[in-house]
């Protein structure tokens, strides 16, 4: 053993483990976390109890022996008696919360592993509770589990979020053994093997881990296998134990146990059937002696067969081994077991047990005959405290959470009095004031279904027995009334002012009241903006009585207490009209930051220059704020930050503590005045804001008012105290307070905070489910208040025995009042119809039976006297009568109606599934004089899948951002006050101030000039964007393209389909076939629509037509032809537009075209004569007749001036044209006048003697059509009227014709179009199969593409990391480098300083050069943190009251030899300099330490960065692969392309094979553009090579140009400070100088000196008036004194005197000498006692320094009798001699 215990501290010394005293421990009141208090908030801390346990958290129950449970309660660590109950506090030492605890195996020591910033692990003593050990660095924020092995020897920790360090510890020295990273999720469990000392598990959030202590060639290391699930589901893994053999077995979250070997699951194991091991996560394995024991959720406790699962396996596919538990204890229903610990008895069965439910069980695994049943010891709350209120009377507190029950405390008697239970969890809870229930026995509580319960709460014991049955419990809670006013959880209960109305408030946005009386009746309700989060009545200094009412989303309502006298409840309990304003609370922190950095910004500035100018600023100048640039807009976070909690301050204001964004202040509000806007757009600030200390991220939650504090509950879990200075509305006086942290700092977010009814007590409650009770007393006052042993129950009212139960509502989803309202009212309503119908039936009834009798009695008459049965029906009844009866077809439709409306409904459904899917019908639609038809799609509704998916599509792409409107704000002139300064002065300075700002103006717009021009440089290394391009785009297209059918085809990038891209694909093309069908039914029915137009106009042309026909017939002996019309010409006026003109209509003119003019006439030249009115663009002539033949002299005397060259040239012309006129001469050609439409009128006037002309037109058909109205024609009254004519005849049937034949054309053309789109449609549809078959293939290569994937994708993030942390390493290392190189510097810079010390030809240089090399063996001092430096091996015993370096130098002085005639400066300054070279050294080594860690850890990262680029590429080749795989299923699809004989072209001799498998299908668009590119890439080239040849010579010019440019700049430069020195004689600033004003502020300081100048000169000649007149008044002192001091004189002279004579009369009194002498001996002695005492005082001290040293009794030494004054001053003496011997021996003992 002796060899064993050298070969550990080798190890430890090798290992570099520093040694610590076993008898060293720390002081916990210098440990413990105290309150944060600043100045003059001195507040009472005293811990009461806690009614609460947090037993969510993980293994939150340790025993430390075995009466005593430990666990952990927000910052408290509790110290639980099992016995008596009492409880004993142990505070967190950081102030952040505990993270978890844990026992020592053997129970001496327990560890508690806390949370914050660098956390520590403390090691306690047990049960003395001292800090034995702290254990640093562990984790960053906190630790999740800790456990120590075997032996004890050991700790493991691994830490939480974001580091999840796993750390294993020699505790004992306070050494770090191993580090590693657990995991990157949550890591919940780690501990060691207890058979396999270097063997560790952890287990977490979807992975287990096995570790391994292992020994390499460069230490001890940690090695982790992570645990394979293989074909397992993955599983949070709780609970696991370590098997003897190395195995280990975990649970699920399924309730199967895994068998693991060798990080994989060897088997899984169930029971019988298939049946799970627990319904639920197992959450703990307990393997004790040889027994297997598991722990579920569900909970209950099975033993299992050790053997058979340590040796099971699975011989089938299955994986599964089936096996009965042997024993098996099912502790309760409503029991959820998270962790046992066992008692510390040997041989015991006992275990202690927490359940998630809010218990601790004491449980007896004997699993034998005499096995005792479960016991609860303790019962808590389970979860968030939702609820909680204190008794306006007595110490009672009443709490609920969601865990169903209301519970009762006596927080002065520290102890539990009643609980009930409920079908739901509670949410809200308030104790009645005192206005309500004097006794303060009435509780109200709001549940989570939205009932509300009134509970009374009195003493059983003050009951009057009944029928002999006692009472037993201290309190009893009775349901007094229940009721559901809303349809949600019920959030907020509060009790009017006067107590007359009770309101609650809901997450249903609604707000109920009642009114308070023996029975609570409901008043109304009204709806809120948002969830209820609170409600405050207006206190009694408020005029009005108005209810605040918060809403968690930021809105405010205040409304006005209703009249319960008022209120008119018809069919609804909604009050309208009820007075209410809003408040929309809008963020303004953003401004308040802006302002705050503007101010801190400005302030710089100011101080900045100040120091540049060397003038100290006044506190006024720095506090000037110059508003000249504008705020930035406002910031709204978007969701909008939560309300946390608010109360009013004064009518219509009140303060609001906001969460997320917006925390940090306290915000003043107030209602508007202009309640008119929408409640969504309303946007209201605050008109003040109080900041509150260290609140940005940890908001206050609630407050409450006690005395003179304001309390304020925290999100961190802390309590804050501010004290005020009553009336302070505007909270001005909240400056200091008083902080503790009580809850946990993670998720113990205070939910209430009260203070008891005499304002001595404070409660507490968050939601990590701990109740905590404080006292604001003193320590002696709290022990005067603590003798009361219990709280005043109330006692029951006077015969509540004999009252009945109340009825509670145990149904969810009853009706609350409202919807019971309403559901009343709709029955009453039906049951009146019902029964209006009923009624109606029965006469009908009736009347149908008298009238069967009356038929049968006319059935009996004889044939004359029988009615007939038309007799019988119904007559039409006279208006007259006012009550006429229905109809029989109207009763009729009554009683059909149910099946009317059931076949409407039918009908409905059919029209909505065969009809209204349907966009559009078939319509087909048929020529006039064909069999030409077509006919538009049968078009079906795109489907709402479809439009899901389109919006997919549209989703995944880019989206655009909303941009707000920004906030314009005019900047904030600040006009100065009256200017002290005199009218020219001023005038002066402003005209200086213009001129500076113009040149200010100017300079800062060339400067922008500059900066834009600047901008558009290039960078030197930039290439222009076209080349990129275009560079680009040649790398994607070229390479070695191979078809998608060969073996090594890559897939490229953009190529790589999934079913994602497909299915965009699919929507796509469905989308365009729907439009394009869309749009050629839209032109079908617009065809559709021409032609209904085109039937009806053929119909009334027809009618036309028919009536001129039969006028013909009357006109039969007419000669003339209906196309002709004889006019003499001179009767002829015609008006140029022609409105009637119709270009759609058919003339029968063959020559006219769409392009010729409107009108012609063919008449002779010569007969024609223009008036000089007509212009000459309107005649117009046909090239083809040559212009000798028409303008002639002869024949054209009137137009010597036309030029044939205006008019185009028309094809259409023929000279043959000639008009039937006999008398015409055929010799002169036709000449045509073009009349265009013109505003203006014109006419063509013919000689009067001209005989009658004809005008004709051809019959056959032309394009166009001139119609001739008779308004046109003009008759004289001499020409007789011809009714027989109509010029109108023939032109109707043309017309007819023509429509026909033009809607066929245009039917024919569309019919056209149609065929060519269903050619595409049929394509289409082909292209939309193969995409369907192509979907069908890819959604089943989906999930392997899917994790393949997911695989790159980690691969390349896991690359980036590497690189990222690659990058830092190095940058760590070459900083490092640096600082080497610096402190190599700074070492060769003090061996320069020695020698330059030493001079030349010193005799002692040789040694002091020894001195200054020597090597000394230096130990850190075990010194506090502020004490720096280190001492000398061989110089312990120093005495403390010399300094450091002082020390150093005696003991060199003591030890080494020094010359007598040396230096002692020199020498001194040797050992200085020494000390630094040696500081130096250290630090090299420790810099040089680091830089080859991390050289290290950068070739390791190296190392990996290579494995991950491994696994990437494997990565890539097996994605590669998949994909080749893929598309090589893809090409085995059949896709279908329909080809012409003409385009294949795949010919074998000739001749088209039969089968055109090896065929290749081509887009000869395609082919044919390769081929033309090569000849544009040829010519690109040579213009490219042009393009180069003169882009060098241009940059070869301009680089010239920029050398000219530079030397002018450089002389012009050189220029610019020649003329600065010739006028300024030094370089200046041309743009301050230009922008240099007057100074406003130091002409005012100069005019303002001027005047305290004179007036100073006024002030000192009245001081020197007053000086003359102090001279005399100093002089008449100074003879007084003067005399004064003769008068002493004498009196001295005089008392000396008397001195004398008594002296010379004291012989008599010689005697008292002797007493003197004895009196000085008797002291001599005590002195010599006192030394004594003093030197065993020493040696005890000596003694209980050392621990284990035997006291012995001191020497006793008889005393002389001394007085009491003696006695005093003796004791006085000793106790300060003995603190200071006491100072000096600690100090000594401190240092060595």
């Amino acid at each position: 053993p002796g060899g064993s215990s050298d070969a550990v501290e080798e190890e430890e010394e090798r290992m570099g483990m520093k040694k610590l005293s076993e008898d060293m421990y720390y002081n916990y009141d210098e440990l413990y976390s105290r309150p944060v208090i600043t100045a003059d908030s001195e507040i009472p801390e005293n811990l009461l109890h806690s009614f609460g346990y947090d037993c969510g958290r993980r293994a939150n129950l340790q025993l430390l022996d075995e009466r005593t449970l430990a666990f952990v309660a927000g910052n408290q660590l509790i110290f639980l008696d099992v016995r008596t109950k009492e409880q004993r506090y142990l505070r967190s030492c950081s102030g952040g919360g505990i993270g978890t605890i844990m026992a020592h195996p053997s129970n001496r020591y327990f560890a508690v592993a806390e949370k914050g910033d660098q956390p520590n692990i403390v090691i306690y003593e047990y049960p003395s509770l001292r800090p034995y050990r702290i254990l640093r660095g562990g984790t960053g924020q906190a630790y999740s589990f800790v456990d120590f092995n075997h032996e004890g020897t050991l700790l493991a920790s691994v830490g939480s979020a974001p580091d999840y360090m796993l750390t294993l510890w020699e505790w004992r020295h306070e050494q770090v053994m191993l580090r590693c990273k657990a995991f990157s999720q949550d890591v919940y469990r780690v501990t060691f093997s207890p058979d396999n000392p270097g063997q560790l598990t952890t287990s977490g959030s979807g992975h287990i881990k096995f570790w391994k202590m292992a020994s390499t060639f460069t230490g001890l290391k940690l090695q982790g296998l992570l645990g394979r699930f293989g074909k397992t589901a993955l599983t949070d893994i709780e609970g696991y134990v370590e098997l003897p053999d190395g195995k280990v077995l975990s649970g699920s979250e399924w309730g199967n146990m895994l068998l693991w070997d060798g990080g994989l699951i060897k088997v899984e194991i169930c029971r019988k059937g298939g049946r799970t091991c627990h319904a639920g996560t197992i959450q703990q394995f307990a393997l004790d002696e040889g027994e297997l024991m598991t722990i579920g959720s569900d909970g209950a406790i099975r033993g299992w067969d050790f053997e058979s699962i340590d040796t099971a396996d699975c011989n089938d596919d299955s994986g599964l081994f089936e096996i009965e538990p042997m024993n098996e204890m099912v502790i309760g229903r409503n029991v959820s077991l998270s962790s046992m610990v066992k008692s510390c008895l040997p041989d015991s069965f006992i275990w202690f047990a927490q359940d998630s439910n809010g218990g601790i069980w004491k449980l007896d695994l004997s699993f034998s005959n005499i096995t005792q049943d479960p016991e609860c010891l303790f019962s808590f709350h389970a979860g968030v405290i939702q609820g909680m209120d204190v008794s306006s009377t007595s110490h009672l507190m009443a709490t609920t959470t969601l865990d169903r029950s209301v519970r009762i405390f006596d927080f002065l008697a520290k102890k539990e009095l009643t609980t009930s239970r409920y079908k739901q969890g509670g949410t809200t809870l308030t104790w009645a004031p005192r206005l309500v229930n004097p006794s303060g026995g009435l509780v109200v509580v709001g549940f989570e279904d939205g009932v509300v319960r009134l509970l009374e709460l009195y003493n059983p014991q003050s009951l009057r027995v009944v029928a002999g049955r006692s009472r037993y419990g201290d309190a009893e809670l009775r349901l007094k009334q229940a009721f559901k006013p809303h349809n949600a959880a019920v959030t907020a209960i509060a009790y009017e002012r006067n107590g007359e109305i009770l309101a609650t408030g809901s997450m249903d946005c609604t707000v109920f009241f009642f009114t308070v009386g023996d029975r609570y009746d409901p008043i109304g309700f009204v709806t809120v903006p948002g969830p209820v989060q609170g409600l405050e009545w207006s206190p009694q200094s408020h005029g009005k009585n108005t209810l605040l009412v918060l809403c968690r989303s930021g809105h405010v309502v205040e409304v006005q207490s209703p009249d319960p006298e008022a209120q008119n409840h018809g069919t609804t309990y909604h009050i309208s009209g009820l007075p209410t304003r809003n408040f929309t609370f809008s963020s303004i922190k953003s401004h308040i930051k802006a302002l705050k950095e503007k101010k801190q910004k400005e302030r710089e500035a100011q101080l900045k220059k100040a120091k540049e100018e060397g003038l100290e600023p006044t506190e006024e100048e720095l506090q000037e704020v110059e508003e000249e640039e504008e705020l930035p807009p406002l910031y709204t976070p978007d969701p909008p930050s939560p309300l946390c909690c608010g109360f009013y301050s004064l009518p219509g204001a009140f303060w609001l503590s906001m969460g997320g964004y917006d925390s940090g202040f306290l915000y003043h509000c107030k209602f508007s005045e202009q309640q008119g806007e929408d409640l969504l757009q309303r946007r209201d600030e605050p008109f003040t804001f109080l900041p509150v200390q260290n609140t940005d991220e940890d908001p206050i939650c609630t407050i409450t008012f006690s005395r003179q504090l304001l309390l304020c509950g925290m999100q961190s879990g802390s309590v804050r105290a501010y004290p005020l200075q009553p009336p302070d509305f505007h909270l001005t006086s909240m400056q200091a307070f008083w902080a503790l942290s009580v809850h946990d700092n993670q998720y113990g977010q205070l939910r209430q905070l009260r203070c008891s009814f005499d304002d001595q007590f404070v409660l507490t409650t968050g939601e990590d489910g701990n109740i905590f009770s404080f006292s604001l007393l003193p320590q002696e006052d709290l022990l005067k208040a603590l003798q009361c042993s219990k709280a005043k129950v109330p006692s029951p009212r006077v015969g509540v025995e004999m009252e009945g139960v109340a009825q509670d509502i145990e149904d969810p989803s009853a009706y609350s009042i409202e919807t019971a309202k309403q559901k009343l009212e709709m029955d009453r309503m039906r049951r009146e119809a019902e029964m209006r119908k009923v009624e109606r039936r029965k006469m009908l009834a009736e009347l149908q039976n008298q009238f069967k009798q009356l038929l049968e009695k006319n059935q009996g008459l004889p044939e004359h006297v029988r009615l007939h049965r038309t007799v019988h029906t119904h007559k039409p009844i006279h208006p007259c009568n006012p009550n006429p009866p229905l109809r029989p077809e109207v009763e009729a439709r009554k009683e059909l109606a149910w099946e009317e409306e059931r076949h409407r409904i039918g009908l409905q459904k059919l029209q909505e599934r065969f009809w209204d899917s349907l966009e559009s019908d078939t319509v087909t639609v048929v020529a006039f004089q064909s069999d030409h038809r077509i006919s538009t799609y049968r078009l079906l509704a795109l489907s709402q899948r479809f439009h899901e998916l389109k919006q997919r599509g549209r989703v995944g792409g880019p989206g655009t951002e909303d941009l707000g409107e920004e906030a314009v704000m005019a900047p904030h002139v600040v006009r100065p006050g009256g200017s002290k300064l005199a009218g020219r002065q001023a005038e002066k300075l402003r005209k200086a101030t213009e001129k500076a700002e113009r040149a200010r103006v100017k300079i800062e717009k060339r400067r922008k000039e500059w900066a834009e021009l600047y901008a558009t440089k290039p960078n030197e290394n930039c290439e222009d964007p076209e080349d990129v391009r275009a560079i680009r785009l040649a790398t994607e297209n070229m390479g070695d393209f191979k078809l998608k059918t060969a073996k090594d085809f890559t897939v490229p990038e953009h190529l790589r389909m999934n079913a994602e891209k497909k299915r965009a694909q699919l929507v796509h093309l469905e989308e365009k076939i729907h439009e394009r069908k869309t749009q050629m039914n839209s032109r079908i029915m617009a065809l559709r629509d021409t032609k209904v137009s085109l039937v009806s106009r053929l119909r009334s042309q027809a009618q036309q037509l028919q009536a001129v026909q039969e006028r013909l017939a009357l006109a039969s002996n007419c000669q003339l032809k209906p196309s002709q019309l004889i006019l003499p010409l001179s009767l002829i006026s015609l008006h140029p537009p022609l409105p009637y003109f119709s270009p759609s209509l058919h003339p029968p003119l063959p020559y006219f075209s769409p392009s010729l003019p409107p009108l012609f006439l063919s008449i002779p030249p010569s007969l024609i004569s223009l008036p000089p009115s007509v212009p000459l663009s309107l005649i117009s002539l046909p090239p083809s007749i040559p212009p000798s033949l028409i303008f002639s002299p002869s024949l054209h005397p009137s137009l010597p001036y036309f030029s044939p060259s205006l008019h185009p040239p028309l094809p259409y012309f023929s000279p043959s044209l000639r008009p039937p006129l006999p008398y015409f001469s055929p010799s002169p050609s036709p000449l045509f006048l073009s009349l265009p439409p013109s505003p203006s009128p014109l006419f063509l006037s013919l000689p009067p003697s001209l005989p009658p002309l004809f005008l004709s037109l051809p019959p056959s058909p032309s394009p166009l059509f001139l119609s001739l109205p008779p308004s046109l024609i003009s008759l004289p009254p001499s020409l007789p009227f011809l009714p027989y004519f109509s010029p109108s005849l023939p032109f109707l049937s043309s017309q007819m014709s023509s429509s026909m034949w033009q809607f066929d054309a245009e039917l024919c053309l569309l019919r056209h179009e149609k065929l060519c789109l269903d050619i595409q449609m049929k394509l289409a549809d082909l292209r939309h199969v193969t995409l369907f078959q192509e979907l069908l293939l890819l959604k089943e290569f989906e999930k392997r593409e899917n994790s393949l994937q997911e695989r790159l994708n980690a691969c390349v993030e896991e690359e980036e990391d590497l690189r990222s942390k690659l990058e830092e390493c190095k940058q760590a290392l070459e900083l490092k480098r640096r600082d080497i190189s610096k402190l190599q510097e700074r070492e060769r810079a003090i061996a320069a300083t020695f020698q330059a010390s030493l001079g030349e030809n010193n005799k002692f240089a040789d040694f002091l050069t020894r001195v200054f090399k020597k090597k000394i063996k230096r130990v850190k001092k075990k010194e506090k943190a502020g004490d720096d430096g280190y001492i000398l091996s061989y110089t312990p015993h120093c005495t403390p009251l010399f300094s450091h370096r002082y020390a150093l130098c005696l003991c060199l002085y003591v030890f080494v030899c020094v010359p007598p005639d040396c230096n002692s400066e020199l020498f001194e300054n040797t050992v200085q300099l020494r000390e630094r070279r040696l500081d130096l050294e250290e630090l090299l080594v420790e810099e040089r330490k680091t830089a080859d860690n991390l050289r290290k850890e950068c070739d390791s990262l190296v190392k990996k960065e290579k494995v991950v680029h491994g696994s990437l590429k494997a990565a890539e080749g097996d994605l590669e692969l998949f994909n080749r795989e893929k598309q090589q299923k893809l090409n085995e699809l059949d896709v279908v392309v329909p080809l012409r004989l003409h385009q294949i072209e795949f010919v074998s001799n000739g001749v088209v094979p039969c089968s055109l498998a090896p065929a290749l299908v081509l887009n000869t668009v395609a082919l044919g553009g390769l081929q033309e590119r090569i000849k544009e890439l040829q010519v690109e080239k040579s213009e490219q090579r042009d393009l180069y040849r003169q882009a060098r010579q241009q940059h070869v010019q301009l680089i010239h140009d920029r050398k000219d440019m530079e030397a002018k700049i450089q002389s012009l430069e050189a220029r610019c400070e020649q003329l600065m020195l010739m006028k300024f004689g030094k370089l200046v600033d041309l743009e301050a100088l230009q922008t240099l004003s007057g100074n406003r502020n130091l002409e005012e300081m100069r005019q303002d000196s001027r005047v305290r100048e004179a007036a100073y000169t006024q002030e000192v000649r009245q001081w020197e008036v007053w000086q003359c007149v102090c001279v005399k008044v100093t002089r008449h002192h100074t003879e007084r004194l003067l005399s004064m001091n003769s008068l002493l004189s004498q009196k001295k002279e005089m008392e000396d005197k008397l001195n004398t004579r008594q002296s010379r009369m004291g012989t008599q009194f010689q005697g008292r000498r002797h007493a003197e002498e004895d009196e000085r001996q008797r002291l001599y002695q005590l002195v010599q006692s006192q030394a004594q005492e003093a030197n065993a005082l020493r040696q005890e001290i000596n003694i209980l320094s050392r621990k284990g040293g035997h006291i012995l009794p001191p020497n006793t030494f008889p005393f002389p009798p001394m007085d009491k004054k003696m006695i005093y001053s003796i004791m006085l003496k000793i106790s300060t001699n003995l603190h200071i011997e006491l100072r000096i021996c600690l100090y000594s003992d401190h240092d060595n």
